[in-house]
């Protein structure tokens, strides 16, 4: 099962907006080679957190309202939300270690 959960218009306030604590969404297309080369960074970078963090990932083409709202206009792109509030953005592909640092950075 994977660690970071798919999520889409109906549920996103609820799992991201809402959240107790550190949620990083992964902005992303199934289309965009960079984000998939990023996914496995992710993913374990969210085992590492596990209990600590929320990893989230959305498709900017199947919920543009959000990738809007967000202001993404670059992916792969993760936004960090605390309290609802973005606290920390990064655009491109990052490695683990770096992904790993942001979110050590903002807990």
């Amino acid at each position: 099962m994977s660690l970071v959960t798919q999520v889409g218009q109906a549920e996103f306030d609820q799992k991201a907006v809402q959240a107790e604590g550190l949620v990083l969404v992964d902005f992303s297309a199934t289309w965009c080679g960079p984000c998939k080369r990023m996914l496995p960074e992710l993913e374990a970078a969210a085992e590492q957190f596990k209990g600590k963090a929320t990893f989230l990932k959305v498709d900017v083409d199947e919920a543009p309202d959000i990738a809007t709202r967000y202001g993404v206009q670059g992916i792969p792109n993760l936004t960090f939300l605390k309290g609802g509030q973005v606290v920390d953005v990064a655009i491109g592909m990052m490695p683990k270690s770096e992904i790993i640092s942001r979110v050590q950075k903002n807990l």
